[in-house]
């Protein structure tokens, strides 16, 4: 998959990037700069293309996932994470998912994979519009979840869905509200001192 990898500090934390629908690997790396500095960064470009734009997995339409797809993209970039930890010689568990909307959408199944070790993700403008039935624990996971009031693609009642799927699972879940769907200055401020605190 193409990706950047950036080591600032060795056995720093790592930051993995997943950017929102027709983004690029490059679009994040500010934000990662914003949240900590001294974080390593794994940014990775969805491999799904949607009319030209990347995604990471595909979809009938806004809001209607191909399940299907979304389960075995899920598993490669699971598995492309692991070689990745592998390769640069880091710890799953000091892995940080960071999102944005398409990026955030698998950055949730990632975390409710069952043989996932993420511990940690902060996800803005997530939507997970599904039926779940799987037991995961993550009483041990810690997760910041950045919502749009008036969001145009994620409705309010989604977003409180996104909310419950941590907390019905044991997650300390910490949350904030921004207008539409969108990741602006403030909700990365908020997540800066959530990850830092």
């Amino acid at each position: 998959m193409n990706h950047i990898y950036n080591e600032t500090k060795k056995g720093a934390p790592v930051f993995v990037l997943l950017h929102g629908t027709g983004g690029t690997e490059h679009d994040l790396l500010p934000l990662a700069g914003m949240l900590n500095p001294e974080y390593n960064v794994l940014s990775i470009r969805g491999n799904v293309s949607e009319n030209g734009m990347n995604r990471y997995f595909k979809r009938h339409g806004e809001g209607q996932y191909d399940l299907e797809d979304l389960e075995f993209r899920g598993g490669e970039l699971h598995d492309f994470i692991i070689e990745a930890a592998e390769e640069h010689d880091f710890d799953l568990e000091d892995v940080v998912l960071v999102g944005f909307s398409n990026g955030a959408n698998i950055a949730i199944n990632l975390m409710l994979r069952e043989s996932a070790q993420f511990k940690k993700a902060a996800l803005f403008a997530p939507l997970y519009p599904m039926t779940l039935e799987d037991e995961k624990d993550l009483s041990n996971a810690e997760v910041f979840l950045s919502m749009g009031k008036g969001d145009p693609i994620v409705p309010e009642p989604e977003s409180l869905k996104v909310i419950g799927i941590f907390e019905e699972r044991g997650a300390d879940v910490t949350t904030t509200w921004v207008n539409g769907h969108s990741l602006p200055q403030e909700a990365a401020e908020k997540a800066k001192e959530w990850l830092n605190r």
